[in-house]
């Protein structure tokens, strides 16, 4: 089968950013990118690249190469999904908040609201693809869905034929982009070696035949899993470590640097920190304790949940530390929050740990002034909201470090932008209310930069 037009249904992280590079590394494939979301598709075709609803370095870049060539962005579903040859889902698929598996299962209602769309609205023979983060066996469903149509187009006369494939990404917000063009491994489950096989053309046309993975659907569903898990229980061990180490007067820095070296164990995901974030892990390891609790296995469910314990103890430890410096009371004392993003390069704030240190801060009455290069006042109001907690403090965001620390009586670094290193902390002294402190969390800051300023500094995994 030659594919000729794609359509990706969901224009998020993940399908926006994955369906731009195909789009820029196969010039004659037509790509569709398509959402019922209108102000994210009016946002993906502004002219303004500064105002695409994802910032990921070099995409910007991309976009403007392939946008109106090869690359479309429509909230047509029917007429997408109707000349399809190949169809993406990638769709959200967020932690079911009621009802049976509540707080671990994953929500599976828009994948099988997208199987639903397709089933109506293709035509001929259609490959879908699994691009979301997906449950083992999800597949299942979906196929489930398909063949359903598929009797029913029979009586009806009408010729329509499905192959369903599982290609999870394995992408990191803020290296996306490179993330998509050289992968380490690009991984495709399936039953129907000549779908496989077509998925794999498009690919070989950037990616080297060795990086790519064919397995059965299972195995790729539950690898996007499994590896999500491995690289959050690495976050959750060195954070372990980081309170030891300020506990015995050891440097957390020198630790990972001594265990890194080790090639078993490799220096990836060593660098301690408030916690991770984004939104796969936790919702990843929550849905593998679910179905690991579901196949009989409640030790290998307690197991993975205790990562997600560990992850949340460690952002809770470290607003007990700064409520604790600060003579045990920030009520009504202001408190500079940089970096509100999960993580560096990207405006995500999905599960980030300010969201809860900040929260547990404005419920002890804190004044919080709040400065990230890419995330909106908007969004950090959004993220708000969706907690309950007793707010007897206030927050504002601001559009500069400098506003953030003026009168400030504490600055708490929580994302590793690379505007925050290298800090002229003799003036940012200056603008604080004495006794000032600086809670670094990234390992931003120098010691030798805060000395003689009359700053007191606290670094994550550093005793005194």
């Amino acid at each position: 089968m030659k594919i000729q037009k794609i359509c990706c249904i969901g224009a998020g992280y993940v399908g926006g950013p994955t369906m731009s590079v195909i789009a820029d590394k196969c010039p004659d494939l037509e790509v569709r990118v398509v959402d019922i979301n209108k102000e994210r598709i009016a946002a993906w075709n502004d002219k303004d690249l500064n105002k695409l609803p994802i910032f990921e370095p070099g995409l910007d870049q991309i976009i403007s190469r392939t946008r109106g060539r090869n690359l479309f962005f429509s909230s047509e579903m029917e007429k997408s999904i109707s000349e399809a040859d190949m169809i993406f889902i990638s769709v959200n698929t967020p932690t079911k908040t009621k009802g049976l598996g509540a707080g671990q299962a994953s929500d599976l209602s828009w994948v099988e609201a997208s199987a639903r769309q397709v089933a109506k609205f293709a035509n001929g023979h259609t490959i879908v693809i699994e691009k979301s983060t997906l449950p083992v066996r999800t597949a299942q469903a979906i196929k489930e869905i398909l063949k359903t149509t598929n009797r029913e187009n029979q009586k009806n006369e009408i010729s329509k034929t499905f192959s369903v494939l599982s290609n999870p990404e394995f992408l990191a917000e803020g290296t996306a982009i490179n993330d998509l063009e050289q992968p380490d491994r690009v991984l495709i489950g399936g039953e129907d070696p000549d779908s496989v096989s077509d998925l794999v053309n498009i690919y070989l046309n950037w990616v080297p035949r060795e990086k790519i993975i064919c397995t059965n659907l299972w195995s790729s569903e539950l690898s996007k899993l499994a590896a999500n898990a491995f690289l959050a229980q690495r976050i959750s061990s060195i954070n372990s470590i980081s309170a030891f180490c300020e506990a015995t007067g050891a440097n957390i820095q020198e630790v990972a640097k001594a265990i890194g070296t080790d090639k078993r164990i490799g220096n990836k995901f060593l660098n301690p920190g408030p916690g991770f974030g984004g939104s796969c892990f936790k919702k990843d390891i929550l849905n593998l304790v679910y179905l690991s609790e579901y196949f009989g296995l409640p030790e290998v469910a307690n197991y993975w949940n205790q990562v997600v314990v560990l992850n949340t103890w460690q952002q809770d430890r470290i607003y007990k530390i700064v409520l604790q410096k600060l003579f045990g009371t920030v009520n009504g004392k202001r408190i500079a929050i940089l970096g509100f993003s999960f993580k560096a390069n990207t405006n995500d704030t999905r599960e980030s740990p300010a969201i809860r240190i900040s929260s547990d801060l404005l419920e002890e009455g804190a004044v919080i002034s709040i400065y990230d290069p890419k995330v909106s006042f908007e969004k950090v109001k959004e993220d708000f909201e969706k907690l309950s907690f007793d707010n007897h403090g206030s927050w504002h965001m601001v559009n500069s470090i400098e506003d953030a620390l003026k009168n400030a009586d504490a600055v708490l670094i929580l994302t590793a932008w690379e505007e925050f290193f290298g800090l002229d902390w003799n003036y940012f002294a200056s603008l604080m209310r004495t006794p000032a402190w600086v809670f670094d969390t990234r390992s931003v800051v120098n010691r030798e930069e805060i000395k003689n300023t009359g700053l007191n500094l606290w670094k994550l995994g550093e005793g005194s």
